[in-house]
Parts: C-alpha cells; sequence; structure tokens
C-alpha cells in the first residue's frame, strides 16, 4: 500500500448519513459505505422516520442516533457536534450517491490538504436528477458566485467529504436543505482549501421518495443566499439600496433644480422634502453598511482563528503542540474517539 493509503487508514473517519422515512434505501447505503471504508464508522441519523429506518440501520451495523426537530439543517446541526473525528463523509441515507467514490474523495482531501471535497453530481438517467432540478441548481450556482465569487459547479450536492476543522468551525445554523448552501459560503467566506470531484447520481431504489419540493425549498435556497449575502456583504447589500435611494432623489431633483435655476424658486416642496428624505436615507444605508462590515469582520476573524485552531487533514502535531499523544491513540485505534463521544451523549 503506497504512503496516502495508510495515511487515510491511520485516520478516523466517519460517515454521516441524515435520514427521513429511508427504509428501502438504508440498509444499501451503509453496505455500499462499508464495502469502500472498511475502517470507517457508518452513523445514521434519523429525523423523525415513521418507517423501519432506525431498525433496518441498526441490522445493517450502523450506529444509530436520532434528531426530534425536523429539517436536515438540524441533522447536520446534530451531527457535527456529536461525531468525533479526522475525516466527515456525508452523503444522503437514498442510495443516490455513489459510495465506492467515497475513497477517492478522502484522499484527495488528505493529499491536497483541503478542508471540503464536493461531490459535483453526474446522471444520465432523467428520473435521477430531473431537468428542473439541475436547470434550479445551475441558476443557484451562478447566483452565489456572482455574490461571493470563486464556487462550486454543484452547491447543492449533499455528498461531501470535510476536515475536522471544518465541522467544528461550521456554526451550522439552517434548519432544512438550504444547509449546502450555507456550507459553501462558509468555506467561501473562511477562503478553505476546497476541491470538487464528479461522481456518478443514480435513481432511488423502489419504494424510496424523494422529499425535495422544487419550488418550495429552491426559494428557501434561494432567500437563504440572500440573508447571507446581507450578512456576509453589508456594504455591497446596504450600499446598492443607499444607491438605488440616491439616483432616485437626484432624478426627482434635477427638474426642481433647474426651476430654481431660471426663476429663484422652488413652487414644489413636497418632493423637494422627499428628495431630501431620500438622501437622508441612502445615507443611513450607506453608513449601516460600513458599520456592520466593521462587525462582520470581526466576526470573521474570530471563525477563522476556531477553524486554524486545529491541525491541518492528516496533519501530525509538531514539538511542543498539544495533543500529540491523544492523536496517535486515536490513530492507533479508529473509530475509538467517535464510539465513546456518542456513547456518553
Amino acid at each position: 500500500m503506497n504512503e496516502a493509503g495508510v495515511a487515510v487508514r491511520a485516520l478516523r473517519i466517519a460517515v454521516l448519513l441524515p435520514c427521513y422515512n429511508e427504509e428501502a434505501a438504508i440498509a444499501q447505503t451503509i453496505a455500499g459505505f462499508r464495502a469502500s471504508l472498511p475502517d470507517a464508522l457508518i452513523f445514521v441519523y434519523d429525523n423523525n422516520s415513521s418507517d423501519r429506518t432506525r431498525e433496518i440501520a441498526a441490522a445493517a451495523g450502523a450506529i444509530v442516533r436520532s434528531e426530534r426537530m425536523q429539517g436536515k439543517g438540524h441533522v447536520v446541526r446534530r451531527m457535527f457536534a456529536d461525531v468525533e473525528a479526522d475525516v466527515y463523509v456525508m452523503a444522503d441515507g437514498d442510495a443516490t450517491y455513489d459510495a465506492a467514490a467515497a475513497p477517492d474523495l478522502v484522499r484527495r482531501l488528505i493529499d491536497e490538504r483541503l478542508d471540503m471535497v464536493v461531490g459535483a453530481r453526474r446522471s444520465e438517467i432523467e428520473a435521477a436528477y430531473r431537468r428542473g432540478h439541475r436547470l434550479g441548481n445551475r441558476v443557484l450556482t451562478s447566483i452565489l458566485a456572482r455574490l461571493f465569487g470563486r464556487t462550486f459547479s454543484d452547491i447543492l450536492s449533499g455528498y461531501r467529504v470535510f476536515s475536522r476543522r471544518f465541522v467544528k468551525s461550521f456554526p451550522a445554523l439552517s434548519r432544512g436543505f438550504e444547509t449546502e448552501t450555507e456550507i459553501s459560503v462558509h468555506a467561501l467566506e473562511l477562503a478553505m482549501p476546497v476541491g470538487e470531484v464528479v461522481t456518478t447520481y443514480g435513481a432511488r431504489p423502489d419504494g424510496s421518495e424523494s422529499k425535495l419540493s422544487t419550488y418550495r425549498d429552491g426559494w428557501r435556497i434561494m432567500r437563504t443566499i440572500l440573508h447571507l449575502f446581507r450578512i456576509e456583504r453589508p456594504v455591497l447589500f446596504y450600499g446598492s439600496i443607499g444607491l438605488g435611494l440616491a439616483v432616485l432623489a437626484i432624478v426627482l431633483a434635477v427638474p426642481l433644480a433647474i426651476t430654481f435655476a431660471e426663476t429663484g424658486l422652488v413652487p414644489r416642496f413636497p418632493t423637494a422634502i422627499l428628495v431630501t428624505g431620500l438622501m437622508i436615507l441612502a445615507s443611513l444605508f450607506f453608513f449601516c453598511g460600513l458599520i456592520l462590515d466593521t462587525v462582520v469582520r470581526g466576526r470573521r476573524e474570530v471563525r477563522r482563528l476556531a477553524y486554524l485552531s486545529f491541525p491541518a487533514p492528516g496533519a501530525e502535531p509538531g514539538p511542543g503542540e498539544g495533543g500529540g499523544e491523544g492523536r496517535a491513540s486515536s490513530a492507533s485505534n479508529p473509530g475509538r474517539d467517535a464510539i465513546g463521544a456518542h456513547d456518553g451523549a
């Protein structure tokens, strides 16, 4: 086995599978990741399923936990808080993602010292990845790219591999399927080293139904992008509103200025008062953006420091750094800390 393969095997790898009514697919999903990552611990987080998802997952050998707050975002928050590992592989429990690609995603994360690798979906099966969903994904991805700069080709993919420092620095504030968008923006805002690998995307097994609502979830994702844009880019967000108000005020003021230049009179006092109010509002929006930008910069520095408090993927602590003995012990017994954390949860 090459050096990269040895490094991967020495790491604690956790497979995280959020589930809601996936009894038809969860066993196949677990078997796929068990075959591709035999040393990994597989966690299934059930989100109030009304079928036999929990029983089937436990019978398949997964560690089963529950999250009562409905929504994928709540499940992701719980998984990231509970599980202790060096590398996290997150996928859906519907057997649509290619589990055989997981070792390649993990290897790239380790070899290139990345913090996230996205499994970009590629499918020739219309039922697996409908044209409407592809179009919506492209539109939302392009919007995210315009607002936040560099981005990914598939921001809505649920197949991702994370480093420990990504997971433990991610606040996970979303409630539903918009959590993938929040994850992407978190990586972009902290300028994390990330990668993307094209993976196949298959159809659900018979008896398994999608929980996605094209229009409802699309609107929620769009709303999340705008919300994150307001929070992370306050100068641009509030400055754009201020600029619009200032332009409107100038357009209304031009006729008044011409009339005043010709006659020395201002006959339309309501318009003049409106122009004054619009310019005051424009100034308030502009300075609000500047003040909030200072606040956001401070928050970003705190998040960056929290992120830097963890070592890079596959890195060993140097001389004098804390945690060396604990990491060596964990590497010799993969998954021990993860099991202990959950048994005590």
